[in-house]
């Protein structure tokens, strides 16, 4: 039976690909450079893969390093929970969150699962609003931490996701075809409204709003019903979707940046705590790849995550 990974290695070789540096990563694990060197030579003769290359200065992942890391996260992330899990002086109390409900449906059943886990003695209240409500919660001192749409003019939040914003129609459908295009979205103050519709205009086309809702699921419907086509970010798509694109003549739309906001509370180990969860398992949440006709095969196809190559503007959200 072969040998189990070492977790102080895997440990070593987070740091170096979060910092990229033999060096600060020696200072962040408190070794020497060499102790650290020694273990990553270890680590690659354990796995019988080069982990590293040079490139100048620099060591950069190969592709074995980056495969590597993402199981070297989860076990840390493993690591830590169960630990957690026998700690008699776990983290206890009460924490309020909120989110927009797409992001809800997409993100909050890792989240919840993995912080439950971590810490069982934490009660956990949650909310579905949009984002600009969202902010005015955590202003108030209704909210301890909020995972919203960033918005630059709203006040900053810390980014932990960036997606693209695409225009989506039913599968199964045509309703995109209209001459008149009918469109679902969010109230007149969303922000991803005011895009699509100045998107329209810019295309010379001819639209109508046939649904209005704060409400995620709404539109959803809407779509999957073949009623209307909408925007919505990657976390929202759903099996009887089809993107549109250039060829369906629909121009793209400005990326859309997932930040974390936190509130004045009482219990910040606490916020800390829910914010490192909700970071890490974003960061292991990953997208179906489309296929060519833009539509997704979400049982028979295995999900990726997907590089962002070309960046571009973000918007805020409903």
């Amino acid at each position: 039976m072969a040998a189990p990974l070492d977790l102080d290695q895997l440990h070593t070789f987070i740091t170096i690909a979060d910092t990229g540096s033999f060096t600060r990563a020696a200072d962040e694990v408190h070794r020497t450079q060499s102790a650290v060197s020694m273990q990553m030579r270890r680590l690659e003769e354990r796995l019988g893969k080069a982990l590293f290359e040079k490139e100048g200065r620099t060591n950069r992942l190969t592709e074995e390093g980056e495969r590597l890391l993402t199981y070297a996260r989860r076990l840390l992330r493993l690591n830590r929970e169960t630990l957690a899990a026998f700690d008699d002086a776990s983290l206890e109390g009460h924490i309020r969150i909120g989110t927009p409900d797409d992001y809800a449906d997409r993100f909050l059943p890792e989240i919840m699962a993995r912080f439950a886990r971590s810490n069982p003695r934490v009660e956990l209240s949650v909310i579905c609003e949009p984002t600009v409500n969202l902010i005015d919660h955590i202003k108030r001192g209704h909210l301890d931490i909020a995972l919203i749409t960033h918005d630059s003019d709203k006040g900053a939040a810390e980014v932990v996701r960036r997606e693209p914003l695409l225009w989506v129609t039913s599968a199964n459908h045509s309703i995109h075809m209209e001459d008149v295009l009918p469109i679902a979205v969010g109230r007149a103050t969303c922000m991803w409204r005011r895009t699509a519709c100045d998107m329209l205009d810019q295309m010379g086309r001819d639209y109508r709003i046939l649904f209005t809702s704060w409400s995620a699921t709404v539109i959803i419907a809407a779509v999957l019903s073949g009623q209307a086509v909408s925007i919505l970010p990657e976390c929202a798509l759903r099996p009887g979707m089809r993107i549109l694109g250039e060829t369906d003549g629909f121009g793209a739309l400005p990326d859309v940046r997932i930040g974390i906001v936190r509130g004045h509370s009482s219990q910040p180990e606490l916020v800390d705590a829910l914010a490192r969860h909700i970071c890490d398992s974003l960061d292991n949440i990953s997208v179906p790849v489309p296929e060519e006709s833009g539509q997704f095969d979400f049982d028979g196809m295995a999900f990726a995550r997907v590089k962002r190559q070309k960046q571009r503007p973000a918007m805020a959200g409903w």
